[in-house]
């Protein structure tokens, strides 16, 4: 299983929001840059970058920040946050960006989404599936988390197979930030729904034990922002788990 850091970039920093709450923001650095060649020395191969400003104005401005990233580490990079239309999809892929992450248009505009996905190929999207356990059911939620979309996570997923669907980043909701462990339930239950796709797990991973839950659940990778920039998940611990993956 591959071990994702998390870098989300807001005025052109390095933070976490609580829950996706903007008001609730923790400032780890102003040099983004020098987070990620951090974590370049972690033995791992990729990074996630959430651009919140752009997840909230729909406009770029952290362009310039993830392309330093992109031409300064090894790292393949994912993005999202803000890109609702082709011509962002194709800017952040010419940067350097091995695959866009798209949420709420994936939602709002299925047809497009699996438009871009035949385009570009389905290896270069991945859809960000966040969800919210109601009636023991996972509904995706859209707009930073504030909208139920009354779709479930299942009527999602079996949309986009036909378009090839592969990259799947899907986070319960309750979990982001709180450090309250992985849903390793519904992961599972994804998993023994589609086992061909390549699952990420996000929110609530406190530790290195909780990767090993979620090793052991079968997921291809797990994202980690605030238990690794907290130091709760140190370099040592990443390099050995990584290295007996």
């Amino acid at each position: 299983m591959n071990i994702i850091p998390a870098i989300d970039l807001k005025d052109g920093k390095c933070v976490r929001l609580f829950k996706g709450d903007f008001d609730q923001t923790t400032e780890y650095s102003d040099n983004p840059v020098g987070v990620a060649r951090k974590f370049s020395e972690f033995k791992v191969r990729h990074l996630h970058v959430v651009d919140l400003d752009g997840a909230r104005t729909g406009t770029q401005s952290n362009f310039d920040i993830v392309r330093a990233i992109t031409e300064s580490t090894p790292l393949s990079v994912q993005l999202g946050g803000g890109i609702r239309d082709r011509k962002t999809l194709d800017g952040w892929l010419a940067s350097g960006v091995t695959r866009c992450v798209v949420g709420s248009v994936a939602i709002t505009d299925p047809d497009e989404v699996r438009a871009w996905m035949t385009d570009v190929g389905p290896e270069s999207v991945v859809l960000a599936l966040d969800v919210r356990i109601e009636n023991d059911e996972p509904f995706i939620t859209t707009h930073g988390w504030t909208r139920s979309s009354g779709m479930t996570l299942w009527s999602c997923i079996d949309s986009y197979l036909g378009a090839g669907l592969s990259h799947v980043l899907c986070t319960d909701v309750s979990r982001d930030g709180a450090m309250a462990g992985p849903n390793t339930d519904l992961y599972r239950e994804v998993l023994k729904r589609y086992p061909q796709l390549q699952l990420q797990a996000s929110g609530g991973v406190r530790s290195i034990e909780d990767m090993h839950l979620l090793r052991e659940a079968g997921l291809p990778a797990a994202i980690s922002g605030k238990a690794i920039l907290d130091g709760n998940i140190s370099a040592e611990e990443i390099s050995t788990f990584q290295q007996n993956a």
